[in-house]
């Protein structure tokens, strides 16, 4: 198994980047040496005559790196789409050596890796490569993130089905709550997904309206069942 932690999501926008920040304070603050990987990163801000890679810098920031951006994240977009699509529209070439080049610095130099996915497991990277092919090329184990919300079952076994059918193994799932709006689904997803998973479900993460590393760490630690993580960190 590869020396690294693979974060993916059920879709866009359902908290890859807050779990990861979590799990990078985390790990630091425990002694390891974290790396971080954002290969990919879409709907980047322009400014300046650059693009801003929010994630990536605060995956940075978490992991008070010193390795420069272009390392931790190979490919900046600014079309808010799939990478590859993003990639077309810029006429942006993505080479998975460039990514390969990143994540095998990283991996020298750091105790663990944690790479954010871009998206969703099944988004296009460049050509008919994709999230999911890179999990399975670097043998990196998977940490899912899911919504609290309507039709995040059928997304999230969609996800884990799809992993299993590639062999990827999965460390667990993490609900994340986007809203403080707690319906009827909000209610009972997380049941359904102890019921149906077929994986281990971690715990849900409380609605935090700001970005704050150190408490995303403690909703983190008191929330989430961290022992399928603890245990792959022991092999590490």
């Amino acid at each position: 198994m590869g020396k690294g932690l693979f974060i993916t999501g059920t879709d866009t926008g359902v908290g890859k980047t807050l779990v990861s920040v979590g799990l990078v304070t985390l790990f630091k603050e425990r002694g390891m040496h974290v790396g971080v990987l954002k290969p990919v990163e879409s709907g980047c801000r322009r400014e300046d005559g650059g693009l801003i890679p929010e994630d990536a810098i605060l995956l940075k920031n978490a992991a008070e790196s010193q390795d420069d951006l272009d390392i931790i994240n190979p490919y900046a977009l600014e079309a808010p789409l799939a990478p590859a699509l993003a990639a077309d529209m810029e006429g942006v070439e993505i080479r998975l050596e460039v990514i390969q080049r990143a994540f095998d610095i990283l991996t020298s130099c750091y105790d663990i890796v944690i790479v954010e996915g871009a998206g969703g497991f099944m988004v296009p990277l460049f050509g008919d490569y994709f999230m999911a092919d890179l999990a399975k090329e670097w043998d990196l184990p998977l940490l899912v993130v899911t919504e609290a919300k309507l039709g995040i079952i059928n997304h999230t076994l969609l996800t884990l089905a799809h992993a299993r059918e590639r062999e990827i193994p999965v460390l667990g799932i993490v609900m994340n709550h986007t809203s403080d709006q707690q319906g009827l689904a909000e209610s009972l997803n997380a049941n359904a997904l102890k019921r149906w998973a077929k994986a281990p479900f971690l715990g849900s993460i409380p609605f935090m309206p700001g970005f704050d590393k150190e408490t995303i760490k403690t909703a983190i630690e008191t929330n989430l069942n961290l022992g399928p993580i603890e245990d792959f960190l022991k092999r590490v």
